[in-house]
C-alpha cells in the first residue's frame, strides 16, 4: 500500500516517528513524507492537508497519516477537498472501523492529544483495515458521496 504522511510545524514530530516506525517495521508499504518539518511554525495544517488530501485524491497514495496539534483542524481542512474522508481517532478502534465501515482514507491524529505509543497502534489498525463493501455499509457510504456530489454543483 502506498502511504503518505503529512504534518504542520506542531505534528512533525510525531510523523517523523511514524514514518521512522513504519519503515522499520518492513510491512511493504511504499511511504511518502510530504512534510513538514516542524521548523517552521507557519507550516500551517490547512497547506499540509491539501498536500496530503490532493496525493491521496490523485492516486499519488492510497492511504494518509495526517497530524496537527489536535487533529481536529487538519481534518476538517482534508475533508473539503472531494474524495477524502478523513477523521480524527485517538483510539484502535475507530481506525480499523473508520475503514472497514466508513472507507476512510485519511487518519488524523493530534500530536497534543495521543503519545508515540497509541499513534502507532492507531497507524497499524488503520493500514490492516479494508473497507467491508457490506450492503448497509456500501449504502452509508453511498449516501455519503452523493451529499458530495450535490456540493459540487
Amino acid at each position: 500500500m502506498r502511504v503518505a504522511f503529512a504534518a504542520d510545524h506542531a505534528g512533525a514530530a510525531l510523523k517523523d516517528e511514524l514514518v521512522r516506525r513504519l519503515d522499520a517495521a518492513a510491512l511493504g508499504h511504499d511511504i511518502a513524507d510530504l512534510g513538514g518539518d516542524g521548523s517552521d511554525p507557519r507550516d500551517d495544517y490547512p497547506d499540509f492537508a491539501a498536500r496530503l488530501g490532493y496525493a491521496v485524491r490523485d492516486g499519488q497514495a492510497d492511504r494518509g497519516v495526517l497530524i496537527c496539534g489536535s487533529g481536529v483542524g487538519a481534518s476538517v481542512a482534508a475533508n473539503k477537498i472531494r474524495g477524502v474522508r478523513s477523521a480524527v481517532c485517538h483510539d484502535t478502534y475507530s481506525a480499523h472501523q473508520g475503514v472497514e465501515h466508513d472507507d476512510m482514507n485519511i487518519l488524523t491524529l493530534g500530536s497534543r492529544v495521543i503519545g508515540p505509543e497509541p499513534a502507532w497502534e492507531c497507524v497499524l489498525a488503520f493500514l490492516a483495515a479494508r473497507f467491508s463493501g457490506e450492503e448497509r455499509h456500501q449504502r452509508r457510504l453511498d449516501k455519503v458521496l452523493a451529499i458530495e456530489a450535490a456540493e459540487r454543483d
